[in-house]
């Protein structure tokens, strides 16, 4: 039997789950849900890798990286592992009259994924689609999947990844096994920044960032216009400088991520307002900026942090993003400030 390698950071209680199950035993589709920048859709390849490496082996994680199949994983973008099918984002319904086979077309809908899960299986075992950070456009696109979910072909296994999993519809929440992650420690996050190729400094900088969550990390290294991290703080700063942002920030995608942000410029500017310059501050890269803001009053800055609470809770709903988004910005200028 070849040695077999899991290669993920953190995940130790989804990790105890699966090697604790056999294949045979392996449901139909799992929910994974947590929190942003957790490792969620790396542990979901690193799983399908598993199911369909070739390598003998008993239980369900664990490939050899050698075979047929591991090659296709680890070959990028243009090789891909027929049995395969990986979605991120929005899921529309698509045409009833397709007829596409896998990875035909790049804008896959759920109709597609229906036709193309009903196939054989190209190598005579097991098929694996990955849905992450899955959002359904519609009802209608939630329910061209909803009787997959009902009436599961064979041998196929659906991992769903979700960071806010009250916005999927109860009918499909309810055939889904649900298995949580839990954040990064600082030490995991370390780690993934590491296997990224960061320097020493670009790491501490990185944990120091990002409090859990290793795309936030990546992100705020990243820096420049791109950044998700940094068009929000341009927004905050606009805000509740009294000026009118150019762009907004919210969208499905850039919701939760931009919230966190929010919260974390939030709490530093409360912060640098009870204890001054020598606060220990989350958003070091941008002490300066919040140390040059007028100082919200303490009553004031309870009630903006509840009210951008509120935001979050209303986030993991189907509440628009734009409404999200005006909900806190009537938050950040209703606050009183001191000298």
């Amino acid at each position: 039997m070849s040695p077999r390698t899991f290669d993920v950071i953190g995940a130790a209680g989804p990790r105890r789950y699966f090697e604790g199950l056999a294949k045979e035993a392996m449901a139909h589709a799992y929910l994974f849900s947590g929190p942003t920048g957790s490792g969620k859709k790396t542990f979901a390849r690193r799983l399908a890798q598993s199911l369909l490496c070739e390598a003998p082996k008993d239980g369900v994680l664990g490939y050899d990286g050698t075979c047929a199949a591991c090659r296709l994983f680890t070959a990028g973008a243009d090789a891909r592992h027929p049995d395969f099918l990986e979605h991120v984002g929005a899921l529309k319904i698509g045409d009833s009259d397709g007829a596409t086979g896998f990875y035909e077309q790049e804008d896959l809908t759920a109709r597609d994924l229906v036709r193309q899960l009903s196939m054989q299986s190209y190598s005579g075992g097991m098929r694996v689609l990955l849905l992450g950070d899955v959002e359904f456009a519609t009802h209608h696109a939630a329910n061209a999947l909803l009787k997959f979910f009902e009436e599961p072909p064979r041998d196929v296994v659906v991992l769903l990844t979700s960071s806010a999993p009250g916005r999927l519809i109860p009918t499909i929440r309810s055939r889904l096994i649900d298995i949580r992650f839990a954040p990064f420690s600082s030490d995991e996050v370390g780690m993934v920044l590491a296997a990224q190729g960061k320097t020493a400094e670009e790491i501490r900088l990185g944990v120091s960032l990002g409090h859990g969550d290793a795309t936030r990390a990546l992100d705020a290294l990243a820096g420049g216009d791109e950044s998700v991290r940094s068009s929000v703080a341009e927004w905050f700063f606009h805000v509740v400088s009294g000026e009118t942002p150019a762009d907004p920030w919210a969208t499905r995608e850039t919701l939760y991520e931009g919230l966190g942000t929010i919260k974390t410029l939030v709490r530093d500017w409360v912060a640098i307002a009870i204890v001054g310059p020598d606060a220990k501050l989350m958003s070091v890269d941008y002490a300066s900026q919040l140390e040059r803001l007028a100082r919200p009053h303490a009553d004031a800055s309870v009630a903006m942090l509840a009210q951008i609470d509120e935001a979050q809770r209303l986030s993991r709903t189907n509440v628009s993003p734009a409404m999200v988004s005006e909900i806190v910005r009537m938050a950040l200028t209703s606050r009183g400030t001191g000298s």
